[in-house]
């Protein structure tokens, strides 16, 4: 009976779910928003259009939104939420205490009231760029970091923030992040520990012209980050060039002998100039040694001969040295022994005691003072 009594009176029950909402529209023009219950709606000859949303999806997107907002805006006010950025705005959503939604510059969101309560936080992107280390977590775990750029600077190290390619600040040690909407955000990490650089197998011409290889090692730090970053374009490669240039310069003018004895007065006379141009660059260098004098194969070896040669030299003046000395000794004690009989006869006794000590027997005849007599007898002889 309803049925038909619909029919006659060109209407149409339309049901909506407690969590539904429809949209209808009758003859092309927008009609309302039906919440839950059962509805009579007109619909003579089947013009009735309805268009079903589910607010467990809370974003409201229809084709007929404009028009819902025009003729019917207390509605529309009642039903939905509008949230529209600005040129310079970030809106971050939340519904019901959780983060749903960030919303760039010049975005709009509408949302179905009975999925909320919603709530939105503007940042103006004119006044800050960074991001409140909370808020950023609480993005990071909702995945809604499009917008966001993070960086980390470690202890020991300063990160230089760089806007559309102008200085803005330096950082401290710690996690940093900014909205990276309609900007280029860039943060150079400059490392402040003391580092050391090493030059190895570096090839130069002495004055004698001879080809050496050379290592040098260099111990620095940055002092200016700013200025180590902007005046060139890689510190290290500018402290690299530096100890390269002026060991070959200094090194240059000096033969492979001066190299050789004047180690130390070379490091200093090179770490001089290498200082004072690192400081132009906010580089503080500390230590710099010259530690190895690598020669060619052919140069070691005639040195290892010269080397040889020299002490070999010394050598045989020491042994003349001693000869001499031990000549000298025993004419002293000849001399000691003729002048003193006495002292002869114990030379005499010490040379029968060292004779006795290698043979296995000794037969002595006519007793000691035979033995002595006939053996001061064949020295006479």
């Amino acid at each position: 009976m309803t049925t038909f009594l619909d029919m006659i009176l060109g209407r149409q029950r339309v049901l909506v779910k407690a969590n539904e909402r429809v949209l209808a529209l009758y003859r092309g023009e927008v009609l309302g928003i039906f919440g839950p219950g059962k509805h009579a709606l007109p619909n003579r000859r089947g013009m009735l259009e309805l268009e079903r949303h589910d607010v467990n999806r809370p974003a409201f997107t229809s084709a007929y939104e404009k028009p819902l907002f025009d003729t019917l805006p207390e509605v529309a006010t009642r039903e939905l939420t509008v949230i529209r950025t600005a040129s310079r705005d970030v809106a971050v959503v939340e519904r019901d205490g959780e983060l749903f939604s960030v919303l760039a510059p010049n975005q709009k969101l509408v949302v179905w009231n009975a999925a909320g309560p919603w709530t939105e936080t503007r940042v103006d992107l004119k006044d800050r760029l960074d991001i409140d280390p909370e808020l950023m977590r609480r993005l990071t775990r909702a995945r809604r970091t499009e917008l966001t750029t993070a960086f980390i600077v470690n202890d020991g190290q300063v990160g230089l923030l760089f806007v559309d390619g102008t200085h803005l600040h330096t950082l401290e040690p710690g996690a940093h992040a900014f909205w990276n909407v309609g900007k280029t955000i860039q943060v150079r990490v400059v490392d402040l520990k003391r580092q050391s650089l090493d030059v190895t197998g570096q090839e130069l011409l002495t004055r004698d012209k001879v080809t050496i290889r050379v290592n040098i090692s260099a111990e620095y730090r940055v002092a200016d980050p700013l200025k180590a970053v902007s005046e060139v374009k890689d510190f290290a490669d500018a402290l690299y060039r530096a100890l390269q240039f002026a060991f070959r310069q200094t090194l240059g003018t000096l033969t492979l002998d001066q190299i050789l004895e004047r180690k130390v007065t070379v490091n200093a006379e090179a770490a001089e100039k290498v200082r004072a141009d690192m400081a132009a660059i906010g580089i503080e260098v500390s230590a710099i040694e010259l530690k190895d004098v690598i020669l060619p194969g052919e140069m070691r070896d005639l040195l290892n001969q010269v080397v040889a040669a020299e002490k070999q030299a010394e050598a045989n003046i020491i042994r003349r040295r001693e000869e001499t000395n031990a000549t000298r000794s025993l004419l002293n004690t000849a001399k000691v022994m003729a002048e003193n009989p006495v002292m002869l006869r114990l030379k005499e006794l010490e040379a029968l005691e060292a004779i006795a000590g290698k043979v296995e027997r000794l037969t002595i005849h006519n007793g000691t003072a035979g033995l002595m007599n006939d053996i001061v007898q064949l020295r006479d002889k």
